[in-house]
């Protein structure tokens, strides 16, 4: 039989396969297509089930099921909640039949199975992957959403509550094979489909009578329910530690899983998977969800897509890169590099200091390995990719060099005139930097096409980020080369243009700025760091000046003003220097110095608020209103993003928005700072509105860019097209 997405093929054995393969795209989602296919499909199995012994889900495509169809989530809204309600309780009750068939089924899982794609394997009584098959779990959370399609009411019921909130559900995991196997929501792993095909018919035939646990009188849930057993204890602390968690933030997800979980586990299996439906609608139709979806699927999957990249010059994989300088950043460039399978020289000022720079890697390798997450013999062959020396000539062959050094434009300078003429003719050159401008670094540097930035972010190996930045007179092809090798170490690039502070560390700016600017004006520093977290950025800005260090956003302020005056600009009054100058005076420049805004102990680990900050800047009698705090910080990085935008610095929304949840913690919630706007209360014409409040009570960088307002006047939203 053959439907729009499933064909079933019924064998001599009197098995029918089930094989998912959609023939619209490269991966399975739950699409119409899907739901009218799985209906069909559903069936005619239950008209057949006199005839057949067993079921087989198999999938032609690379992943088994890619998951729910995220283009038909984001457009959920309260006027269609009651149809999307119904839809996915027609699809669970399909996949609840064939669970209740009467005989053995089986998924067969030689790709990754994610969010719908698990929950539709978890609908049989048996799942066989392969090894090396990919990933498997429940990223919905990072979406804003829950596992819908029977995820929480299937898993509670097979690890009980606690194990399925810590370890499967809560947290968005995903799993290698063995991994899944291992938590439970894998039973088998074997070398291959075929032998996956073998080992899943074997199992039917010894299994005629398979029923899910569940499904059998007397089934207990594993730990208990809230009204009884050791769950009952677990419950309470869970809550209060995803409370302390998320810190306030406006993420609706995690507590609707908890409490989907916690409700459908206190009553019967098709009463739990009704609440289960009625909370992800709920989620569904939230503005939380679709901000998610449009920056974690969307915006991130054009962006690996090549969204931003020049689409003439051919693809360019690196083979052998210099690094110059092994300090802490080079030092992470070149593991990354090395773990991606790329030959590195990490060249320092003598074969000494390069020795300690390759020493970062070997540190981080003997912690995974000590948490088994990898194997000496793995940590010695990335080892063996990074070549430490004092030696320029050591870069012959190099066909990309990434310099690390120092931000002083004469080193930089410096230190590609001591290798450009040992590298590749061809080789690209990058220059990692946050603020200094690639037009000016590229004046003192051979073959200026070939030269572009590329700002990561520290500590390397854990940010995902790479921002790169073009200058007037970069290529296409290098442009091109540098996009494809922040892939290739599977990081995420953006692209910028040239400016001072480019996109990320301009915006970032304004927010600590707008942090201090607050203290000076007498907001409660603790106020300020709660108001933060509570709108969802990781850290208060008080924190996060004295990562930053204050001596240092003090020289970045000087020569941006002085470029201001250079260029005959005004130089804006700023609050938040006077913070920054009165701090450094009292010797208090940040965590480095072990004193800041914060205390920290000999080691190095932040303590409390500084006590002397409240005499220092005095705390106002009258204090104002927590929102407008948070508002504060949430509009001032947007408004300077849509500037950013406006001047020719960011010419794709979505590196806007990627860039700032991944490079500066602009809120996950909010999808990024563009998609903030466009989801705010009222759309655009909302977030203007309440910008002229803002700007009102508390000044001019609250003023709305012109840009927007034009956008505003022709009923538009900020979307890719610019």
């Amino acid at each position: 039989m053959q439907t729009e997405t499933i064909t079933l093929r019924k064998d001599d054995d009197n098995v029918v396969t089930l094989v998912l393969d959609d023939p619209s795209g490269s991966a399975n989602v739950m699409n119409d297509a899907f739901r009218r296919s799985l209906r069909e499909a559903t069936d005619w199995l239950v008209e057949h089930k006199d005839e057949i012994v067993g079921v087989l889900l198999t999938s032609a495509k690379k992943t088994f099921f890619a998951g729910g169809d995220l283009t038909r989530l984001r457009e959920v809204t309260s006027d269609t909640a009651d149809e999307f309600f119904t839809g996915a309780e027609a699809m669970k009750s399909d996949l609840r039949r064939i669970e209740t068939l009467g005989v053995p089924v089986v998924a067969v899982l030689a790709g990754s199975a994610l969010g719908g794609g698990l929950e539709i394997a978890l609908a049989a009584h048996r799942r066989i992957a392969t090894e090396g098959a990919g990933v498997f779990g429940f990223p919905e959370v990072t979406l804003g959403l829950l596992p819908g399609g029977g995820g929480v009411t299937r898993t509670v019921r097979m690890l009980g509550l606690a194990d399925a909130l810590t370890k499967v559900l809560g947290e968005g995991k995903q799993f290698r094979p063995e991994q899944a196997r291992e938590v439970g929501i894998i039973d088998d792993v074997v070398p291959d489909q075929d032998a996956a095909i073998q080992a899943a018919r074997t199992w039917i035939a010894e299994h005629p009578d398979a029923v899910q646990p569940w499904d059998v009188k007397g089934f207990r849930i594993p730990g208990g329910t809230p009204a009884g057993g050791p769950i009952k204890d677990f419950i309470p602390a869970f809550t209060a530690s995803l409370t302390k968690q998320l810190k306030g933030a406006p993420y609706d997800a995690p507590y609707a899983i908890l409490a989907a979980a916690v409700e459908g586990s206190q009553v019967d299996f098709d009463t739990a998977s009704r609440i289960e439906s009625r909370y992800l609608t709920q989620l569904a139709a939230g503005q939380t969800s679709k901000n998610m979806i449009q920056a974690f699927f969307f915006d991130l999957q054009a962006i690996k897509k090549g969204s931003s990249r020049p689409s003439g010059p051919a693809p360019r994989q690196a083979r052998k890169v210099g690094v110059l300088g092994a300090g802490m950043m080079g030092a992470g460039i070149a593991y990354s590099l090395a773990k991606a399978g790329v030959d590195v020289v990490l060249k320092d000022v003598d074969d000494a200091a390069a020795e300690k720079g390759k020493d970062y890697s070997k540190g981080l390798l003997d912690k995974a390995i000590a948490r088994g997450r990898s194997t000496q013999e793995k940590a010695d062959a990335l080892l063996a990719r990074i070549t430490p020396t004092g030696d320029p000539a050591a870069l012959a062959g190099c066909d990309t060099v990434i310099e690390a050094v120092f931000e002083d434009p004469a080193l930089k300078q410096k230190v590609f005139g001591e290798i450009v003429d040992h590298v590749a003719p061809d080789a690209v050159l990058c220059t990692n930097t946050s603020t200094l401008p690639i037009t000016e670094l590229a004046k003192g540097v051979q073959r200026p096409a070939d030269f572009i930035g590329l700002h990561f972010f520290s500590p390397v190996d854990k940010m995902q980020l790479v921002e790169i930045i073009v200058g007037a007179e970069t290529s296409d092809e290098t442009l091109a080369a540098a996009y494809d090798l922040v892939l290739q170490i599977g990081k995420t690039p953006i692209v910028v243009q040239d400016s001072r502070g480019f996109f990320t560390s301009r915006v970032i700016g304004t927010f600590t700025n707008e942090g201090l600017a607050m203290l000076a004006e007498g907001v409660n520093p603790t106020s300020l760091e709660r108001a933060a977290r509570q709108a969802g950025y990781p850290v208060g800005t008080l924190q996060i000046s004295d990562e930053l260090n204050l001596e240092l956003m003090q020289r970045i302020r000087k020569a941006t003003e002085d470029a201001l005056r250079a260029e005959g600009q005004p130089v804006p009054e700023s609050p938040a220097g006077t913070v920054i100058d009165t701090m450094i005076e009292q010797g208090r420049p940040g965590r480095k110095a072990g004193k800041g805004f914060y205390d920290y102990d000999q080691a190095g680990k932040r303590g409390d608020l500084w006590p002397g900050l409240t005499k220092l800047f005095p705390v106002a009698e009258q204090q104002i209103p927590l929102d407008d705090i948070k508002e504060r910080f949430l509009f001032v990085e947007a408004l300077e993003s849509v500037r950013c935008l406006e001047e020719g610095v960011l010419t794709s929304v979505g590196d806007a928005n990627i860039g700032s949840i991944f490079g500066i913690g602009y809120p996950a919630w909010t999808g990024g700072v563009l998609q903030f706007i466009n989801g705010y209360n009222g759309g655009l014409s909302g977030f203007v509105r309440r910008a002229g409040e803002l700007q009102k009570s508390y000044g001019d960088r609250f003023a709305v860019p012109k840009l927007l307002q034009d956008k505003v006047a022709r009923g538009e939203r900020f979307e890719d097209g610019v």
